[in-house]
Order: structure tokens, then sequence, then C-alpha cells
């Protein structure tokens, strides 16, 4: 590697971080989402609130964007990219983030996204390399925005449901970022696409540590259970439950089997699996500061809980769920 590249995707981490021998180093990434909600505007924003996230992730801030859009213009009026181009300048704007450009392609499926320049000083970057043994566990916001979105595509989802999915995607990561700094957290990660397990299996195998989760201390969207149980769990949860398998077992040593069953722990390992848009944030704490950690986030609004542990490896899996 590079000496001016401090991470790269090696241990497929949120974001790169490069040297430009400024006292803060740059944080670059990018991301782009197909709908999951019909209104454009609120898909502009969760997109947008998606991208920004992966530079809280490694400890930095957003500072700029470039617009990253799929249209079908012999298709779709024009009007629908304009909302969505103002629902995610609104989250930007929100974020103290300023768009200067961007690149648009025509495209038969409707995707959008940014492509973030962000910083970080050296000593507040977060990793996948940097979890330690003996931390804490926590995440910020609820799970299950993959099996709502489901029941949202089918008008299935309650309002109540929707609405609380919605809110949460279009949440900043920002001040769980901030807590975070402020309570010696070491690593994190945004639960996106390869769900809780997946990105936290990033997290054990980057810093050679196993993991505990402790499946009834999961913040849940409303209804998530529930529609999960009515069988509404998209392809790609599916194929995180799959992926995560290898490394994953029960407290009692059984190995997380493919297709689960309805009991209530089966549901609940499958949400921890479930393919996350704009997720909350896995923050690495050190376990005498979590509760506060928890305390201080709930106070902004967010549902955060303390749902497991990290220990030095052993012989078993990476990933114990209890």
């Amino acid at each position: 590697m590079r000496p001016d590249i401090v991470v790269d995707h090696a241990y497929s981490d949120d974001a790169a971080v490069v040297k430009t021998g400024a006292p803060r180093d740059l944080v670059l990434t990018a991301d782009v989402i197909a709908p999951l909600v019909d209104d454009p505007e609120s898909f502009g924003a969760i997109a947008a609130c998606n991208s920004l996230s992966d530079v809280w992730a490694m400890g930095g801030e957003p500072r700029f964007a470039l617009n990253l859009v799929f249209f079908p213009d012999d298709q779709l009026p024009l009007d629908i990219l304009d909302r969505i181009l103002a629902g995610g300048a609104r989250i930007c704007r929100e974020a103290g983030v300023a768009v200067v450009g961007g690149h648009t392609v025509r495209d038969q499926e409707v995707k959008f996204g940014l492509s973030v320049t962000g910083d970080v000083a050296p000593d507040e970057l977060w990793s996948n390399r940097t979890a330690q043994p003996g931390q804490a566990l926590v995440l910020t916001k609820a799970l299950g925005t993959g099996v709502v979105g489901q029941a949202i595509k089918k008008g299935l989802a309650s309002a109540a449901a929707m609405t609380a999915a919605i809110t949460s995607m279009t949440t900043l990561n920002r001040s769980g970022a901030r807590i975070g700094h402020a309570h010696g957290v070491t690593s994190a990660t945004d639960v996106t696409g390869f769900g809780l397990l997946g990105h936290l299996r990033n997290i054990v195998r980057g810093s050679d540590v196993a993991a505990t989760i402790e499946l009834a201390a999961l913040p849940l969207l409303p209804d998530a259970v529930d529609h999960l149980r009515a069988k509404l769990c998209p392809a790609g949860s599916k194929a995180n439950r799959a992926h995560v398998a290898p490394d994953t077992a029960w407290a009692d040593g059984a190995a997380l089997t493919l297709e689960g069953d309805d009991s209530e722990r089966e549901l609940l390992a499958s949400l921890a699996c479930d393919a996350q848009t704009s997720g909350g944030l896995l923050l690495c704490v050190p376990a005498g500061n979590a509760d506060a950690c928890v305390a201080d986030l709930r106070a902004e609004g967010l549902p955060a809980a303390r749902i497991g542990s990290l220990t030095a490896p052993g012989s078993g899996a990476r990933i114990t769920l209890r």
C-alpha cells in the first residue's frame, strides 16, 4: 500500500482515508442506491444521508459532495429528478456539506447518491482495524429498514411504520459520531447493506477480536418483527445471513442456520442480518463509558442501545449470538 494511503478497501472500511500533507487527512467515499419509497424528495434525502454517513463512520466530517444520478429521462419527467435532487440538497445543507457538482447518466432504473469528500484528524480516525477487546458495542439507530422497505414496496406497511423508517433513514449520523468521540470510541462502522452482523464481521476480522451480540437488546423499527414473520425479507438480507453464517454461532455452540424458523430468537437473528439503508453507527466504546454514551445518544432522540461486547479471539466463532 502506498505510504499516503491510510485506509484502503482491504477490510471493507466505510471510506478510504489518504494523506495530503495537511494536518487533517482526506476521507473519500461514494454510494448510490435505488428508491425504497415512492416520494422523490424522501428518496433523495435518504440517499444523501446514506452517503454522508460513511464519513462519520470513519470519525471524520463530510465537507463536499458530488451528485451521482442515474435517471430515465425518456420515461420520467424531469420534475421527479428535481425533487430527488431537492431532497438530497436539503440533507446536505443540514449537514453543512456543499454540493459542488455531479454527474448524470441515462439509465432504465432510477438511482441516486453522492460522492463525498471529508476530513479527519489522524488521532480521531475510526477504522475496522482499531477496535479493542473489552469494549462495548453501542448501536445508535433501530434495525429493520430492509424488512419495512419491503412492506412499503408491497403496500403493506402501516403509516406509523413507514414514517418511523423514513425518519430513521433521514436522520444524520453526525450527532452519533460527535457523542462517540466524546466517549472514547476507537472504531465504528455504519450499518448499511451488509446488515449489523455483516458490518460487525468486518470489524472483528480487521481488528482480530471476537464479538457477542445480545439479540434482545437490539433496537427495532415498529412492525419489523411482524413483517419478517410474514416472510417480507429482502433477498439482500437472506444473502447477508448466508454470508455471516460461517463466522457466527449461538451461545450454546449451535451454528447459525441459513433457514431459520419463526422463533423469536431466529427472527431477531434475521433482523441482525437485515440489509439496512442509512442505518446507525455501530460504536466500539470503552466498557466503562458505554452507559453514559447510550444516555447521551438517547438525549439526542436516538434509540441507541448497548447491544454486545468485544473480547480477544478464541477458537470458536468470531460472532456469538445470545
